[in-house]
């Protein structure tokens, strides 16, 4: 948040104030050949003919770039949350994993065990002492725990921590089974039915359980809230209840999207040997909720830039074809050149060792690449096509909405084509 306000801040103040000193000095330093991407009036030479097939034949566009989003998200729906253990967070060929495998190998279990944690007024009294006892023989008993159980207790004796082997690697669901059995059955059965003592579970095990449960119930809070928020904006912005709508759905898609590459990579294991991981168990609990509150922020980004300049052009009197065509002609090479940038940037992640750093890599890059080709280039173009004048549709009982400066004229040149009328 801080970054993005200082970003913003510094565009309207220090970009301005050097452009203005630079003057036509600017471009002295362009870079070769990069130019001829673009005509003379500024239209992409790549993006321009993309863009006239799509508006040529826009149902046929949108009903394949659609399908072909709609298939890319498929695989969300296994969507699977797993917290991904030491040996598979991190390549094999670490000395530090290669040491914890024999040690798991030597003593399974121990390695991340279960803490039963019992606090009491005096845990050495006889009721506590065999309400322990009774906890480490239905341990031995469940076949879910093994040995050794040992018992440690503070100074003053209010506090004593048992720790119990379980099995598993403590994320695999043989752990997860361990967990539930003893914060379900053995410890309400055992300390947990002491009148006067308090009693829990934790360790590795049931913190990153518990963790991954948090994540899910505020999921859906996350997403609430941001869904609602960026259509009130979009709303006030465009005066447009089809275009508020419409960013909301086209944004889904492109998060759907990305999360169904996750699934396919990293719990079908599609391009696992390129990525250098063997840990196919499911997606970090804390990379969906990120990704999709990033991926939403870029999104909107790209389509109100876009939106942007097709309003203008069509609030000075072109068709609406005339505005989507140039619209999206005219930003297509900033915002694939943007893009480009984010994938290289966030391609970055994905190399690094830790899991889940591949995961948020790999969405954030699979996302913003959709994102800036099939969504904006295609999917936009040919929706706001085929709705023509309906894109800017407003009830009578929202006229009241202020008019914001993304639906009056700018002040820039009229477009090719496009006559200039009063507002």
């Amino acid at each position: 948040m801080i970054v993005v306000a200082v970003a913003m801040l510094g565009s309207l103040t220090v970009l301005p104030a050097l452009l203005s000193k630079l003057g036509d000095r600017v471009d002295r330093l362009h870079v070769p050949l990069v130019g001829r991407l673009r005509r003379d009036d500024g239209e992409g030479r790549i993006w321009g003919p993309i863009v006239d097939r799509v508006l040529r034949r826009p149902l046929l566009s949108a009903l394949v770039s659609g399908g072909l989003l709609l298939a890319l998200a498929a695989p969300a729906l296994q969507l699977r949350i797993a917290t991904p253990g030491p040996e598979a967070a991190f390549p094999k060929s670490l000395d530090i994993i290669k040491t914890y495998d024999r040690m798991q190998q030597a003593f399974p279990g121990t390695a991340l065990p279960a803490n039963i944690v019992v606090k009491a007024q005096n845990v050495n009294t006889p009721a506590v002492r065999n309400a322990i006892a009774q906890l480490e023989r239905r341990a031995r008993e469940s076949g879910q725990m093994g040995e050794p159980i040992t018992l440690d207790v503070n100074k003053s004796a209010t506090v004593a921590n048992i720790t119990v082997p379980i099995a598993g690697t403590g994320t695999d669901p043989a752990s997860n089974t361990a967990l539930a059995e003893l914060r379900n059955e053995i410890v309400p059965a055992t300390v947990g039915a002491l009148p006067s003592a308090e009693a829990g579970v934790t360790g590795l095990t049931a913190e990153w359980r518990d963790q991954g449960d948090q994540m899910k119930s505020w999921l859906p809070l996350v997403v609430g809230f941001v869904l609602l928020f960026a259509f009130a904006l979009m709303l006030v912005a465009f005066r447009s209840l089809v275009i508020a709508a419409k960013a909301i759905v086209l944004n889904l898609l492109s998060v759907a999207a990305a999360y169904g590459v996750l699934v396919l990579v990293f719990q079908h294991g599609v391009g696992k040997g390129l990525l250098g991981f063997s840990e196919t168990g499911g997606i970090s609990p804390v990379v969906p909720l990120l990704l999709f509150v990033i991926l939403f922020g870029l999104s909107m980004d790209y389509h109100v830039f876009i939106l942007s300049r097709i309003r203008e052009t069509f609030d000075r009197g072109a068709s609406m074809d005339d505005a989507v065509s140039y619209g999206i002609k005219s930003t297509a090479g900033v915002v694939t050149s943007a893009a480009i940038v984010m994938v290289a940037v966030f391609s970055v992640f994905a190399a690094l060792s830790l899991l889940m750093f591949k995961q948020f890599g790999v969405g954030l890059a699979a996302a913003v690449l959709i994102d800036a080709t099939i969504v904006r280039a295609v999917l936009l173009p040919a929706s706001m096509k085929l709705l023509g004048d309906w894109n800017w549709y407003l009830p009578r009982w929202l006229q009241w909405l202020p008019r914001s400066g993304l639906s009056e004229v700018a002040a820039s040149p009229t477009p090719p084509g496009t006559q200039p009328v009063s507002i």
